[in-house]
């Protein structure tokens, strides 16, 4: 067990380095959480400071899914033994949800980061990478249809779930039920954005939706 201890907290760590705040510091001390939604991720980033700058932010929080589920769980530490009682599937399932996690509730920062949707796809491109075409594939139309980013995230890591408890159970049980943990964790992080839409408040992404000019003409009706 030491070995899934040691390894859990590196890829917490690794998640804990927020590309927001990387990239902010980069920037002369920008710091994304003091605006917009206060929110750490791509999407406030990309609403704030604008497209390069939020391209940035997602690269390093994707990097961080790659890292923490592709890298550490294979890592070989001094004076940590590989541990014969461990699940090398379920150390790399751990090692990635850690990653999310750190990226949630980054140490660096005061435990206050994104939402870990990023990062999570980060995962997915070691544990799952032909996953990621049914992740972003919903993502794009939800985007596309109601300009909700975070409805969209929500709606994209669901759908993972049940793709994967359709199509790849018993066989692919440890990944069905890390997508399963990991969707439920996700979404609560999104829980702000469902109370704004329950409201009318939520921001949408227009400049994305497919239908909006269609809309627009409507609203103006």
């Amino acid at each position: 067990m030491l070995e899934l201890g040691v390894k859990f907290l590196i890829s917490y760590f690794i998640g804990s380095l927020m590309g927001a705040m990387i990239v902010g510091k980069i920037r002369g001390g920008v710091d994304i959480r003091t605006m917009g939604s206060g929110n750490a991720g791509g999407t406030n980033a990309l609403r704030t400071q604008g497209i390069l700058f939020a391209l940035a932010v997602v690269i390093i929080d994707v990097g961080k899914g790659v890292i923490g589920a592709g890298v550490v769980p294979g890592l070989d530490l001094p004076f940590v033994a590989i541990d014969p009682e461990v699940s090398r599937t379920w150390l790399t399932m751990c090692c990635a949800a850690a990653a999310v996690i750190g990226h949630v509730w980054p140490i660096y920062h005061g435990f206050q980061g994104g939402k870990g949707a990023a990062t999570y796809v980060g995962t997915l491109i070691i544990l799952g990478p032909a996953y990621i075409v049914v992740v972003l594939l919903v993502w794009a139309i939800v985007v596309a249809l109601t300009g909700y980013v975070g409805l969209a995230s929500m709606t994209a890591v669901t759908s993972l779930s049940v793709w994967l408890g359709v199509t790849r159970l018993p066989e692919g049980q440890p990944l069905f039920i890390y997508s399963v943990v990991m969707a439920g964790f996700i979404i609560y992080w999104h829980r702000a954005n469902i109370r704004r839409m329950r409201e009318g408040r939520e921001n949408r992404s227009t400049n994305l939706m497919l239908f909006r000019r269609k809309q627009a003409n409507s609203d103006d009706e």
